[in-house]
């Protein structure tokens, strides 16, 4: 986490480099009078400076007073699935306070380790935090799942906290083991019988669509990114085609786009401008492969004469995305539709 610490004061500054020295990516902002030479002095107003550095860290510990803070920040934020962690420390150290993105931003975990390193009481005030709870934003954040609704977590932390019954879907086990017993969960095998079971709540792990009839109002929906998919396509090819195949054949194998990890082809196809265009337009990885690499995997279908003509693959599809699942499964043997040719690997764990 790249972390600005900010200090307007001389005892705020000496505080300042003490947390820097143990933060690794930590970058120390001090008042021009109380400049050193481990910090970067600056001479606007607090608000004009946090601004400036408001898109560049992942995290900023003011080591100010809080009012300061939530002036200056005010105008900033944007969501809590995009603000920075943001910690207020006073300049005698005493408190750190976790004070914006507790979970997903990362604030309370940031203000508990400027409380280590400055012998000060961190100040949580997530309500999980304090009662000593499981959250569901902070069990997807650390499995790498996507939240299809953020909206969702409030209402399903809520009930948690109020201890209603919440019945949970989950094929890989890692609700169970993140929750250690905490909360008032039931464990069912999939939404059929989370509806027969009457609970106030659902909280269901799939890469798959949903089914009908799931009351959304009430479910939280957590996706894995394990769909790994290998393409390969015609020269010219546009992002228009390539995204038509794909929603098609995952729509076939209910399989939700929310769950793509990446998608993976040859390394000829590194300037395939349609392919670009798509994995740009959806904020999708993407890697390549020589065709060394791509050789070197084992695949169901017959070697493509066509591919290894033009760059010496015997194929593209299949070996790309296993060799992007790293050991994962193949779910949809290469298809060739239109100018696309179509592959699907789930990773594994």
């Amino acid at each position: 986490m790249r972390v600005a610490i900010i200090a307007i004061t001389a005892n705020g500054a000496k505080l300042g480099a003490t947390l820097k020295r143990d933060l690794p990516q930590g970058t120390l902002f001090v008042l021009e009078k109380h400049a050193a030479a481990d910090a970067v002095a600056f001479s606007e107003r607090v608000p004009a400076l946090l601004a400036r550095l408001w898109p560049d860290f992942d995290g900023f510990v003011c080591i100010m007073a809080t009012g300061i803070v939530v002036r200056s920040f005010a105008p900033l934020l944007q969501g809590k699935e995009r603000d920075p962690a943001v910690v207020v420390m006073d300049d005698a150290g005493r408190f750190a306070i976790s004070l914006l993105s507790g979970h997903l931003g990362g604030a309370n975990e940031l203000a508990a380790r400027c409380a280590d390193l400055a012998g000060a009481t961190p100040v949580i005030t997530t309500a999980t935090d304090v009662n000593n709870l499981p959250s569901f934003d902070m069990l997807a954040q650390d499995n790498g799942w996507r939240i299809e609704d953020l909206s969702r977590v409030k209402v399903l932390n809520a009930l948690l906290l109020e201890g209603k019954e919440i019945a949970v879907v989950d094929p890989t086990g890692r609700v169970a083991r993140y929750c250690a017993g905490k909360g008032n969960l039931l464990f069912v095998d999939d939404m059929e019988q989370a509806a027969e079971s009457g609970a106030d709540g659902v909280v269901l792990v799939t890469s798959g669509l949903l089914p009908p009839g799931v009351d959304l109002a009430r479910t939280l929906v957590l996706r894995p990114v394990d769909l790994c998919l290998g393409i390969g396509c015609n020269r010219g090819t546009g992002a228009d085609e390539i995204e038509s195949v794909i929603s098609r054949h995952l729509a076939r194998l209910s399989l939700s786009e929310g769950s793509i990890k990446c998608l993976a082809s040859a390394e000829a196809k590194a300037d395939e401008e349609g392919l670009l265009n798509y994995a740009g337009q959806k904020g999708i990885p993407l890697v390549f492969f020589s065709s060394a690499e791509l050789n070197g995997v084992s695949v169901p279908s017959p070697p493509s004469e066509h591919a290894f003509a033009a760059i010496g693959a015997r194929g593209v599809a299949e070996p790309a995305a296993l060799l992007a699942a790293a050991g994962g499964k193949l779910l949809l043997h290469k298809v060739k539709d239109g100018n696309v040719t179509l592959a699907v690997a789930q990773a594994g764990e």
